[in-house]
């Protein structure tokens, strides 16, 4: 979907530094399901108009962060390989905004083309390349940084720096955006026939791993990071229903971190090949983004759309060989 289009039913952004205590906890927007979660789009011409955009945060991903706040109310998680082999998330908000998220790191080159899928969306980091500011402000989204007279973010006294710091959603969005702002291009509904059944699914980065174990109990995929299982601050489990390990080129980008290493950059522009991971199952696939203003389709060996079962998605971004 081409973003003049989305402008054509998305209102105008939402401003900034509405204040909205930590105290005052998560807001769901309308059509909850059973388990808390709102639904996922509706592809029809009826659904509401997104009441503003979505909010994307980067998300610390090494043992010292972990285990992460508010991961577990993102529509979407990206995961992406970065410096010296290790990996960094992105959390996509729309239904729901938890109270914290975090810890909160800084952004990537590549971060600004996959987000370009999405009307002006708000993106939340600490800090960036500093060759890399000029064009985060030039791209078509609401960068929020920390600020130093600002309650929007806030630092953790039990952890220490840099995994210290946490977003406060409600102070940078009022409200929700709902679920017709995640113009990711996905489809959810029923699963499609074939595919085979997969108990655990591992990718690996040259200093990270992702493993997704099905639970039949909980109908999701329990998700473990290098080895360990991947819990949430309230001793939950991150539980996907639907994991996508899309196969993308990584190409070295053209900054460099302080250290001097070289950070990569996920095409997430092109085609290629991937795995859908719901009920159970794997569903070979084949992914196409045409434009950076558009959102992935994900299509069976036959053609036809590979639906999402309905809750949290992860993709996790893999190697192209």
């Amino acid at each position: 979907m081409r973003r003049g289009t989305r402008r054509g039913r998305c209102a105008a952004l939402l401003t900034a530094a509405v204040a909205v205590s930590l105290a005052a906890g998560c807001t769901a927007g309308p059509g909850t399901k059973d388990d808390g979660r709102a639904q996922e789009p509706e592809r029809s011409h009826s659904a509401a108009p997104a009441s503003g955009p979505v909010l994307a945060v980067k998300v610390d991903n090494v043992r010292a962060a972990r285990p992460q706040t508010g991961l577990e109310d993102a529509d979407v998680v990206y995961a992406e390989p970065v410096e010296a082999g290790l990996s960094r998330l992105m959390a996509i908000y729309a239904t729901e905004l938890p109270e914290s998220v975090g810890p909160v790191r800084s952004a990537r080159e590549s971060d600004l083309e996959l987000l370009g899928q999405f009307d002006r969306p708000v993106l939340a980091f600490s800090g960036a390349q500093s060759k890399l500011l000029p064009l985060i402000d030039k791209a078509p989204l609401r960068a929020e940084p920390p600020g130093e007279d600002s309650d929007t973010y806030v630092r953790a006294e039990d952890r220490q720096a840099p995994h210290n710091l946490y977003l406060r959603p409600g102070e940078l969005l009022q409200e929700p955006s709902g679920a017709t702002a995640l113009t990711t291009g996905f489809t959810y509904g029923k699963a499609p026939t074939g595919g085979r059944a997969e108990s655990s699914h591992t990718v690996r980065y040259p200093s990270a791993s992702f493993t997704f174990t099905w639970s039949d109990s909980r109908d999701r995929w329990l998700v473990s990071m290098d080895g360990s299982p991947a819990g949430t601050a309230d001793g939950g489990r991150l539980a996907p229903a639907t994991v996508v390990v899309q196969h993308v080129k990584v190409r070295e980008s053209d900054f460099r971190d302080f250290r001097g290493s070289n950070s990569p950059y996920v095409e997430s522009v092109g085609s290629g090949r991937a795995e859908v991971l719901r009920d159970g199952r794997a569903y070979d696939a084949t992914w196409k983004r045409g434009a950076a203003e558009d959102g992935t389709t994900f299509t069976t060996e036959d053609g036809d759309p590979l639906n999402f079962a309905r809750g949290q998605v992860w993709v996790v971004f893999a190697g192209a060989s």
